[in-house]
Order: C-alpha cells, then sequence, then structure tokens
C-alpha cells in the first residue's frame, strides 16, 4: 500500500499505521478511507493528498 502525504502540512499517512487516534484502523489502504476524513495535522480534506514518492 502507497503512503500518502498533505500537500498543505507534510503529514504522511502510512496505512501500515492508519490513524487510530481517528478511527482509522491500522492496514486501512488511503482510498479505503472515508472522505469525510481530514489531515490530523491541518484540518484539510483527502483531496489535499498526494502519492508519496
Amino acid at each position: 500500500m502507497k503512503s500518502y502525504v498533505c500537500n498543505i502540512c507534510g503529514y504522511v499517512y502510512d496505512p501500515q499505521k492508519g490513524d487510530p487516534d481517528n478511527g482509522i484502523e491500522p492496514g486501512t489502504a488511503f482510498e479505503a478511507i472515508p472522505d469525510s476524513w481530514v489531515c490530523p495535522e491541518c484540518g484539510v480534506g483527502k483531496d489535499e493528498f498526494s502519492v508519496e514518492d
């Protein structure tokens, strides 16, 4: 699974770790995260993330 980085603040969503503090279990692909999820660092939506190189 690919990691995604926030274009605004640089937060990296790692699917291996998920975002358990916000209800996203480890092993959850970025594409499977609900559209209502926002960056835990700066609050922008999923549309502000891109695949990490």
